[in-house]
């Protein structure tokens, strides 16, 4: 059993004032498939961390859903909380992978500029890996990278737009589509994540 931490989205206060965390429950399955355990993870920075320590994780996943604060988000303490433990899994050559808004995470983290893309929201289209393979994904994102500074590289594009990055040292990759929101999930996906994080995929 591999447990990765996964972060939450911060929903507003219900009609009672009760403010909740979420994720959506295809994670559970798909990690599944990919040999991962998840353990949800509050945005609050330390004690996410804290939690991340005495569980021991194995891997960080950071989901996607709403934008970074810095572009209109509702959540800057998810901002917070994401990039503590982006860093704090560095520091322990710990892996992270970073789906949609978690990718732009890690690219904000480096520098990345984010801008306004057209025609990336609830839509399928192609994306060319850089060894030149294809594939069509699903995209539900409004803002992403052209480019990229070192230490990421580009590992996947739509055309100008950048689709996945990885890290040339740590073990850090980001890819913008939902692998969990397949009705039949991707063998590339459950291969690539659970190598990534140390589940290995079914058996």
């Amino acid at each position: 059993m591999t447990l990765v931490g996964v972060t939450q989205r911060s929903l507003p206060p219900d009609r009672f004032g009760e403010r909740r965390y979420a994720l959506d429950a295809r994670w559970f399955a798909f990690l599944a498939a990919c040999g991962l355990t998840p353990v949800p993870l509050p945005n609050a920075a330390d004690l996410a961390l804290r939690t991340a320590g005495a569980a021991d994780l194995r891997g960080v996943l950071l989901t996607g859903g709403d934008d970074l604060a810095e572009y209109g988000g509702p959540s800057p303490e998810r901002d917070r909380t994401e990039l503590r433990l982006l860093r704090w899994a560095v520091d322990r050559d710990v892996p992270v992978l970073g789906v949609c808004r978690g990718m732009q995470v890690i690219l904000r983290a480096h520098g990345a500029p984010l801008v306004p893309v057209g025609g990336h929201v609830a839509v399928r289209h192609p994306v060319v890996t850089a060894d030149g393979g294809r594939r069509e994904v699903n995209s539900y994102h409004r803002m992403a990278a052209r480019s990229v500074p070192a230490p990421l590289e580009v590992t996947a594009r739509c055309g100008d737009v950048v689709e996945a990055v990885r890290h040339r040292a740590a073990r850090v990759a980001g890819i913008m589509w939902h692998p969990e929101r397949e009705t039949a999930f991707h063998p590339d996906d459950v291969r690539a994540v659970g190598a990534l994080l140390g589940g290995g995929g079914e058996r």
